[in-house]
């Protein structure tokens, strides 16, 4: 009679022991779960922000371009959309277009398209900007 009582002891302890492990696993899941779901909330956040800077950089490049041919009189890029490189800002995947009007007792203007990517998301800007000589 001891002899079954003692193996069924030891059969409990491993049971208890399975269900340990088991629960453990389960909570460490849980735990990978929620940090997974943050990192890729951190990695939107970090994409968008990357993408807002490249925008501005972009519109800022584009704005100089423009106030340096009004100034320079460069009347053949006047009225006529101009795509410009954004290579030399290392942007990948991004697209800088101007177009230079000048309406009739107004300042000119400049409407500047700027398109730029990152892995599955794209941020697009087309505006129009007074341009203060």
């Amino acid at each position: 009679m001891k002899g079954s009582e003692l193996n069924m002891k030891n059969s409990r302890r491993k049971g208890a022991a399975l269900v340990l492990a088991i629960t453990a696993m389960a909570i460490i899941g849980l735990e990978m779960h929620v940090l997974s779901s943050g990192s890729n909330i951190m990695l939107f956040q970090s994409d968008r922000a990357y993408l807002e800077a490249c925008k501005r950089n972009l519109i800022t490049s584009g704005l100089a371009w423009a106030k340096r041919n009004i100034r320079n009189n460069s009347t053949e890029t006047f009225e006529k959309s101009t795509e410009l490189s954004a290579g030399r800002l290392n942007i990948k995947d991004s697209s800088l277009i101007v177009t230079i009007s000048i309406p009739t007792n107004k300042e000119p203007q400049a409407q500047i398209n700027v398109s730029c990517s990152r892995s599955r998301r794209t941020l697009k800007s087309d505006e129009k900007y007074q341009i203060r000589l």
